[in-house]
């Protein structure tokens, strides 16, 4: 079983740091929710690394919300459905289409400066939008230029305190409620950090696998110590994989944004052929997952390890000045997104379950929040549609500080004992190695492809790993190490329970989806198991 705590520590023989409001990571759902919630409280951001690392750094294509007059949040609400495959909250899409115009001008004001085209937003399209209603910044940097914008407003803001190359390792709870976090210093020294609530914006978990589009940083820390918390995880089988990731010698798997294709770009298989026709009626612009496994059928029926992403029939000026970053990654390798086609295939991208959260960001535990890609509020289903995760960090974002801000101080809890453990003293040997173990482990059983088989072998493989948990560890790698694992168990779990396919979750032995009885969550707890939730 998972410990509770990962490490043995006495609570009362820590200094005590006091803040308003705890905020565990960066990219766009810390930075936005951490400058929302000083308005009213003083804040400290907590990063493994620092503000600039982050999925939101590298997020190209955009954010999705509701500006052109020809679009509504009813599009914006039924594209965001399709997508989720039925198993998106109806309610959460609700907020998230309704509220996320509101959030992108709080982006403005906060200094994010979105492309425009004649004095107006620059829109674009991506897969499964039936409107023109992506914004984008510098092309394809959008990700970067809004934690460029909010990283400059949070470090200028006195009411913010950033604490970069710090670890927060647990979180620390007394009868139901979340009271602060373990947090170790550059140094290796410990702090216990109080505060009236705590929100995890940690992020993602890539890199469960050995391919991802996502930074180091994506280890799944939240989501692992929510889990030891007491939290309920939810719909983490929902794991998506970006269709087109460059897949070139010596490059690493670097995104080729979706909105290449929605600029007009075709997929081809190494024979030059168009192949989307069969799979899909949208063609290129079907919801990531059904092209995902086209890719990865053609690129089985041709013997392949990629596919070609082409965009040489449209003007070169148009693609250089879109797509300045992708054009100029590619040309480092010797690929010219103007002339040549671009290998691409699949690569883990995004998780669309998380830390269960209620409408305001709030988990089961009180004063225990989530926001972005580690939690789970129920607006992506069982497929993300593009460029909703930006607008989904905003808009809870809000919510979240709304509520905080009527939670009374936080009294009480003062003594707190962790429960401890035996652990043994022998040194961890290559973490590096158990890494690449799970990650292996994960591509092979975990994938794109599930069965059952596959599936039980891969929960078998990585039950091997556990020996950390009853290790002493006090370093970085050995931590995210911990919170791999147990996220890669929770995966596997999940995705063995759910015996249907949907979406990103898709069963070789359970080919077809089944709403009669699989319209529902896959909810897990650390003492309760796993359970199902009705939609």
């Amino acid at each position: 079983m998972i410990p509770r705590y990962l490490v043995d520590v006495e609570l009362e023989g820590l200094p005590v740091i006091h803040k308003d409001v705890i905020v565990i990571g960066a990219g766009i759902a810390g930075l936005f929710t951490a400058i929302k919630a000083s308005e009213t409280n003083d804040v400290l951001m907590i990063t493994k690394k620092s503000l600039m690392d982050s999925n939101t750094r590298y997020a190209q294509g955009g954010i999705a919300a509701v500006i052109s007059e020809d679009d509504s949040p009813a599009y914006h609400r039924q594209d965001t459905l399709i997508a989720g495959a039925g198993l998106c909250s109806h309610e959460a899409v609700d907020v998230l289409v309704h509220e996320g115009t509101k959030g992108v001008e709080d982006l403005v004001r906060m200094g994010t400066q979105f492309d425009q085209e004649n004095g107006e937003f620059a829109l674009t399209k991506e897969g499964a939008h039936s409107q023109r209603r992506i914004l984008h910044a510098n092309g394809d940097a959008t990700g970067f230029e809004i934690v460029r914008a909010l990283s400059e407003k949070a470090i200028a803001n006195p009411r913010i305190e950033v604490w970069d190359d710090h670890f927060v390792i647990d979180l620390i709870t007394d009868d139901g409620v979340c009271v602060g976090a373990l947090v170790q210093k550059p140094d290796g020294q410990r702090l216990f950090v109080r505060g009236k609530a705590t929100i995890l914006c940690s992020g993602g978990a890539g890199q469960l696998y050995r391919y991802t589009t996502n930074p180091e940083v994506a280890t799944g820390d939240g989501i692992a110590m929510a889990y030891r918390a007491g939290a309920y995880i939810q719909d983490v089988e929902f794991i998506q994989f970006h269709p087109t990731s460059l897949c070139y010698p010596g490059a690493p798997r670097f995104l080729i944004s979706e909105a290449v294709r929605g600029e007009g770009a075709v997929l081809r298989n190494i024979r030059g052929e168009r192949f989307m026709e069969k799979y899909h009626e949208q063609l290129e612009l079907a919801p990531r997952d059904v092209v995902a496994r086209a890719i990865v059928s053609e690129m089985e029926a041709t013997k392949s390890t990629f596919v070609y992403i082409d965009v040489t029939h449209e003007s070169a000026d148009m693609v250089r000045h879109r797509f300045p970053n992708i054009y100029e990654f590619c040309l480092n390798f010797g690929l010219d997104l103007t002339s040549d086609w671009i290998p691409v295939a699949p690569a883990a991208h995004y998780m669309m379950g998380g830390v269960k959260t209620d409408l305001n960001g709030e988990t089961n535990l009180q004063r225990l929040f989530a926001c972005g890609e580690c939690s789970s509020t129920g607006v992506h289903g069982a497929n993300r549609l593009a460029s909703n995760s930006l607008s989904e960090a905003i808009v809870f974002g809000r919510r979240i500080v709304e509520r905080i801000n009527a939670l009374p101080p936080l009294e009480g809890h003062t003594d707190v004992h962790l429960d401890s453990l035996k652990r043994s003293e022998a040194p961890i040997q290559a973490v590096v190695e158990k890494r690449l173990k799970l990650q292996k482990t994960m591509v092979r059983y975990v994938g794109l492809n599930r069965d059952a088989n596959g599936l039980n072998r891969g929960l078998e493989e990585l039950k091997k790993l556990r020996s950390i948990f009853q290790s002493v560890i006090a370093k970085r790698e050995e931590y995210e190490f911990a919170n791999l694992l147990t996220c890669a168990m929770l995966t596997a779990e999940s995705a063995l329970a759910r015996e249907e396919s949907r979406g990103a979750h898709s069963r070789e032995d359970f080919p077809e989806r089944n709403d009669q009885l699989w319209r529902k969550h896959t909810v897990l707890h650390r003492e309760n198991g796993i359970t199902e939730e009705r939609i």
